[in-house]
């Protein structure tokens, strides 16, 4: 085991330092002069780090994965439908997929399930888990089981350690109204109006620039599991034992 202060750090003040330059530069030229800085201080401790945290996975939840080349989110912005034609990406993040969901990254939903996503960006890091904004198809699914499963699912959230943690799921998407086909009097109507049902908590830029992120991402991951569990057993993907 290596001893903490020798463990590597995999971000550094430089990544940050590269993110404000970009967020006051943020046009191709600035960008492809520093791409070195980004290649150093971003991408490559992006992906080491997701190739630690995989091997993390493999013990804590094997069905769960993270692959250096596929996991980490493109840094260039799709500015097709937006205002804002700025092309980068201030802030750096990867995903950690159900090993049979949809392999893809960056898309709506997650990849049509749930997992662990990290954020960077100075003043803004954040971990957190669950599934974002999903297409109809896989709401509705959700949706259903909820209905189904109301009591085991509150009984995830309603832990005392996720609550003092994470606060409860993420409400900033929810509906005013109950869904279409469910009653207002329904028991799970609370649950029942999420158009995401994801949770996480802010990291500062010194727990991101520690030697012991994975420890703590491992340990925030722990304490999601259950909630990633549920979530994908309810659209039929597995927990498993071992990879």
């Amino acid at each position: 085991m290596i001893p903490l202060a020798d463990a590597p750090r995999y971000f550094t003040v430089a990544t940050f330092r590269f993110f404000r330059g970009l967020a006051r530069h943020n046009a191709k030229p600035w960008f492809e002069a520093h791409r070195p800085d980004y290649e150093r201080d971003v991408r490559a401790p992006m992906q080491a780090l997701i190739e630690e945290m995989d091997v993390r996975l493999a013990r804590q939840a094997p069905e769960i994965t993270g692959d250096p080349k596929r996991s980490m989110f493109r840094i260039y912005r799709d500015i097709r439908f937006s205002k804002d034609k700025s092309p980068y990406k201030t802030h750096a993040a990867c995903w950690f997929r159900h090993r049979d969901a949809d392999a893809r990254v960056g898309g709506d939903g997650g990849g049509g399930g749930a997992g662990f996503y990290l954020h960077i960006a100075p003043g803004g890091s954040f971990v957190g888990a669950g599934i974002w904004m999903p297409p109809r198809p896989i709401l509705n699914r959700l949706r259903d089981a909820i209905a189904q499963d109301r009591k085991r699912f509150e009984r995830i959230l309603r832990d005392s350690s996720f609550i003092r943690r994470y606060g409860g799921l993420d409400d900033e998407a929810t509906l005013k109204r109950m869904p279409r086909g469910f009653p207002e009097i329904h028991p799970a109507a609370r649950w029942l109006k999420y158009q995401s049902y994801t949770a996480g908590r802010r990291l500062g830029d010194t727990q991101v620039t520690s030697a012991r992120l994975p420890i703590l991402l491992e340990a925030d991951f722990a304490r999601l599991l259950p909630l990633v569990r549920w979530l994908n057993g309810a659209l039929g993907l597995r927990a498993a034992q071992r990879r």
